[in-house]
């Protein structure tokens, strides 16, 4: 592949419509040797997601406006962007301080994890058919982050108080300023906790969790965008489990009795069934794609955990 050398004044001169814009960064991507995982799949979608946002324009713009030309002002913000995520290869929902889940928009920064669970699609259709949605009342987003999986969970259940934990105060300023955006103070309850320390004699109908769960190994090998979101999001152990294995032995105090916990542990599922070769984790399908979450009920936990 070429290796083509451009400046931002060759693009102001010679690009002139937004898919112009859209084309040179997927090839400016692509030549930088990006990662994308962060919620697009290609360079030619970073690069349009980051076009669009810059203009603020809808990430779902129809492209019959793709044709429509630039100011230079408008050129020079969007290269600008463009050469920062090739250059810094930071992620682009840091650079725009934006991410989508559930549908809905997240303000996130370095302090918190890039929203990108699969657990939207359980939360979209409503934990369904594990639980009877008009009688959730409580749910528990434990590891919260940015607070996207609360916050969804409270969009889709209006009448669930939802508590958001973790232990990162820096996340939790993050996941309070979510909550705010979209008007949730009065049903979403932000908790520091240490997993459960700070829950004593609270119980819920769900608790659901994307916790920590990069294994050493895997730590070591994540590309340059991953290690630029912080390690107490994704770091767990020489396994991956520093986390799930106390969360599994407590879980079922905090249950109803007809209760749900459901957990993501991503690659580090063959670990955790290596260690647990007895209990059966259900491990949940997903039509968008995505692996690695587990369901298991309080019935279950108290047989294995008592």
């Amino acid at each position: 592949m070429a290796n083509i050398a451009y400046t931002k004044e060759d693009i102001i001169l010679s690009l002139g419509t937004i898919t112009d814009f859209i084309r040179f960064g997927a090839s400016l991507f692509k030549q930088a040797g990006l990662y994308y995982g962060h919620g697009n799949a290609s360079a030619i979608d970073e690069a349009a997601y980051l076009v669009l946002h810059t203009l603020n324009l809808e990430p779902d713009t129809h492209s019959v406006y793709f044709s429509s030309k630039l100011t230079k002002n408008e050129k020079r913000a969007v290269s600008n962007i463009l050469f920062r995520r090739a250059k810094e290869k930071i992620p682009a929902a840091y650079l725009t301080h934006e991410a989508w889940f559930c549908g809905l928009p997240f303000y996130v920064d370095e302090r918190v994890l890039v929203p990108r669970s699969p657990i939207a699609e359980l939360i979209q259709n409503h934990f369904e058919p594990w639980v009877v949605p008009d009688k959730v009342e409580h749910i528990l987003d434990l590891c919260t982050g940015s607070g996207c999986i609360a916050i969804a969970s409270a969009v889709y259940f209006p009448h669930a108080q939802v508590d958001a934990a973790d232990i990162s105060e820096d996340a939790l300023d993050v996941a309070l300023q979510n909550i705010e955006k979209h008007q949730l103070e009065e049903q979403v309850n932000i908790v520091q906790s240490d997993l459960f320390s700070n829950l004593k004699g609270q119980q819920y109908h769900i608790i659901v969790s994307n916790p920590p769960y990069v294994d050493a190994q895997d730590m070591a090998a994540l590309p340059v965008e991953y290690q630029a979101e912080p390690e107490l999001g994704l770091a767990a152990g020489d396994d991956g489990l520093a986390l799930v294995i106390p969360m599994l032995e407590q879980a079922a105090e905090h249950l109803y009795p007809e209760g749900i916990l459901i957990v993501e542990v991503g690659n580090s599922e063959y670990a955790l069934q290596e260690r647990y070769p007895d209990i059966p984790f259900y491990w949940l399908e997903f039509e968008h794609g995505g692996q690695g979450v587990f369901l298991l009920t309080r019935e279950q936990l108290e047989q294995y955990f008592g």
